[in-house]
């Protein structure tokens, strides 16, 4: 299965108030690392200084908000690392659920107090 398929499988899986997610990948074909982290770099993907558990890099996603790559970001790289043929796994390492940022709603209308607390499920 396709790196943008897996990923896909996991952003399926998750609760609907996720917030944030945390994952491991490894590619196969080590050859491929440089070329792979040139594509991963668009998204900040944090390359692993020492062999942790054979991944690669961990990619940190975001839903909504938050210092992290938008998951319609990662899917992306994901999918132009598929068609350049780069072939590995990832491993859900950890998912934050139920948070939601801190905003000022004082002097705005109820219009926008209320679409905030429907998107956030608050």
């Amino acid at each position: 299965m396709s790196l943008a398929a897996d990923f896909q499988l996991i952003l399926d899986a998750l609760p609907p108030d996720w917030t944030d997610l945390e994952v491991d990948l490894r590619i196969d074909d080590e050859r491929q690392y440089i070329d792979s982290a040139v594509a991963l770099s668009q998204v900040n993907a944090r390359p692993y200084n020492r062999p942790r558990v054979g991944a690669h890099w961990r990619l940190f996603v975001a839903h909504s908000f938050g210092h992290a790559a938008a998951a319609e970001s990662v899917k992306g790289v994901l999918a132009k690392l598929d068609a350049d043929g780069v072939s590995g796994e990832m491993l859900v390492a950890e998912v934050r659920e139920g948070r939601s940022e801190v905003v000022q709603m004082w002097g705005r209308p109820e219009s926008v107090r209320e679409e905030f607390r429907q998107r956030r499920s608050i």
